[in-house]
């Protein structure tokens, strides 16, 4: 075994006790999703630290798996009833997302005094992998939207979760699991199809496919009513602890000084995002009748698996949190390359981001 060898092992175990010591102070603390915001600050800060907080592929593809199987079995037949009203949600959604980016470009551009290439890239809420990808055949400074986009996801976890802790009414409503108990022939049956439709969500690129593959075959099973099982809290709390490591390590590797001198620029960017999805979740809920938990979580700038994770945790429809997420990403993905063309450096080619699988579909290759 070599010396990096045994650094990378060392660091993993570090990164991983630090995170479930945040977890089990969180819960003890009583902290709505202790599971996954107490891994998210400790990591965050073991990174900042100069920690190596990476994790490895094989841990965060069978968590983005098991998250998924666990997200589906909150999916109930109601959920059917209400998708009539989706596409004009996504509507909502994607004009605030519009105007975010809009004030967000402006807030960096002239009140910041930012280039217009770094400030277009910075504003993009999400799919950070097709961004830096396409912000580096500019002139754009990296390592500022780099940074930006990290610390302003990262805040919104921290903030979102203890807000809509509260106001779904405080920890009463985490829940480690939801279903019940069956046979042995049930739970591998729906192993069988989640892990099936999450290698078909892997193959055809879908945002997050793992996660949301397997979140998909799940609510097949549990709406149908073929599988109605639970997944234990003794896989489902793991999870969310290496679920809020992967987030917290976000920061790993990135200048501890440039994180500090941009924090002005992170929590602008992520008050401008916030305040206008908040308009935005005031129109969707006030036309759609829609509670104001599901949808504040739908139209969050960012973090396509985290927020799917909460919606589970907080029993407010994670197949449709996910969809909107999707659409999102979907919708920036395919805007960037047009963007990046427009302002691209003379003879520069746009370059085509290489599939992860991370924090919304991909943001976290890192």
């Amino acid at each position: 075994m070599t010396g990096w060898d045994r650094r990378r092992i060392g660091n993993l175990v570090a990164t991983l006790a630090l995170a479930a010591l945040g977890g089990a102070g969180a819960a003890a603390l009583g902290l709505p999703v202790a599971w996954l915001l107490g891994p998210v600050l400790v990591v965050s800060a073991a990174s900042i630290a100069g920690l190596d907080t990476r994790l490895p592929q094989g841990l965060r593809t069978l968590a983005f798996f098991i998250l998924g199987v666990q997200a589906g079995s909150g999916v109930t037949p109601a959920v059917l009833d209400q998708m009539a009203i989706w596409p004009l949600s996504f509507t909502v959604q994607m004009l605030g997302i519009l105007v975010v980016i809009i004030v967000t470009r402006a807030f960096l551009r002239y009140g910041l005094g930012w280039d217009r290439d770094t400030a277009l890239f910075a504003s993009l809420p999400g799919a950070l992998s097709f961004v830096l990808a396409a912000a580096s055949e500019t002139r754009a400074d990296l390592p500022r939207v780099t940074i930006v986009q990290s610390v302003r996801l990262l805040i919104l976890i921290g903030a979102l979760t203890p807000v809509l802790g509260w106001f779904e009414g405080g920890e009463d409503v985490v829940a480690a699991s939801r279903g019940t108990d069956g046979p042995l022939t049930e739970y591998l049956l729906l192993l069988f199809v989640c892990v099936a439709a999450a290698a078909l969500g892997h193959l055809v690129r879908l945002p997050g496919g793992m996660m949301l593959g397997a979140l998909i075959g799940s609510a097949f099973m549990h709406v149908g009513e073929f599988a109605t099982v639970a997944i234990p809290p003794a896989l489902a709390v793991p999870s969310l602890i290496l679920l809020g490591a992967l987030i917290g390590s976000r920061l790993q590797g990135l200048d501890r000084k440039g994180v500090f001198a941009l924090l002005p620029a992170a929590i602008g960017s992520f008050a401008i995002g916030i305040v206008i999805s908040a308009i935005s979740v005031a129109v969707a809920v006030l036309v759609l009748e829609i509670s104001v938990g599901k949808v504040a979580l739908a139209y969050a700038p960012g973090a396509l698996e985290a927020l799917t994770v909460l919606a589970f945790q907080f029993d407010v429809d994670p197949a449709y949190v996910a969809a909107h997420h999707v659409v999102r990403f979907i919708c920036i993905a395919l805007m960037v390359p047009l963007l990046a063309k427009h302002i691209a450096r003379p003879g520069d080619t746009v370059a085509v981001p290489p599939e992860e699988s991370g924090v919304d579909g991909g943001e976290d290759g890192r």
